[in-house]
């Protein structure tokens, strides 16, 4: 009763997975294998078997997406490099399988360590192709490429742009584009400003010219106007 639980509880707890990828998952059948040799591995008996074995199967699987999805330089391996480690992993497997069974904690010890050299030799062998296969040299590489994040075969040798951690041509000119247009949109603000201080400097230099002129001309004026005032006193004969 409890393989048949165990049947029809592990599928449900594995959807969440669709359409989310890694190297090793593109193939739906090392997805069935990893969950078969997991489920040898822990003894019907155990207490909270059908728990146990879903994590382990989770961590299992969802370890080629997260190594493979940190970087666009780890998107792409050559199949039969993906091929290898599926066999290095099942290998793993069998061999624990082989051993007696201690315990729970021990047992999941174990896994840790073989996720653990997996992941290592996962990020290796990433790092590797994609050093060759973005190379400029452009080594020829042997047999199909996998794109990890599609599961879809790539039929092209050398590579470039993203997943060789280049920018595309047409966004780096976008942002070309974008910062020049934020510079001159800068000097533009820029240059209104200092022309602003410019013109009520000189405005304010052109007003107090204006001040005085009129100043001394009204003082003109007035001293004028009190000459004039004094010459007609003078000729009526009044004296101050």
């Amino acid at each position: 009763m409890g393989d048949l639980w165990l049947l029809l509880f592990l599928p449900l707890s594995l959807a969440a997975f669709h359409g989310v990828k890694g190297c090793l998952e593109c193939d739906p059948k090392f997805t069935e294998d990893i969950r078969s040799l997991l489920a040898k591995l822990i003894p019907s008996e155990v207490p909270g078997r059908i728990h146990l074995l879903e994590r382990q199967i989770k961590e299992m699987i969802r370890l080629s997406f997260k190594v493979s999805h940190r970087d666009k330089m780890l998107r792409v391996l050559a199949v039969q490099k993906v091929t290898k480690l599926r066999t290095w992993l099942k290998n793993e497997l069998y061999k624990l399988g082989n051993e007696t069974f201690k315990g729970a904690f021990i047992l999941q010890g174990k896994l840790l360590d073989v996720r653990q050299n997996l992941e290592s030799k996962l990020k290796e062998i990433l790092k590797n192709f994609s050093e060759v296969a973005c190379s400029e040299d452009c080594v020829v590489i042997e047999g199909p490429v996998l794109d990890c994040w599609t599961c879809l075969r790539i039929t092209s040798r050398c590579f470039r742009g993203e997943y060789c951690g280049e920018e595309d041509s047409r966004k780096a000119e976008n942002r070309e584009i974008a910062l020049f247009l934020i510079l001159l949109a800068e000097v533009v603000i820029l240059g209104s400003a200092l022309l602003l201080f410019h013109i009520c400097v000189s405005h304010r230099r052109k007003m107090k010219a204006i001040r005085r002129s009129l100043k001394k001309y009204l003082e003109k004026k007035l001293e004028e106007l009190m000459g004039m005032t004094d010459d007609k006193m003078d000729d009526f004969g009044i004296r101050k």
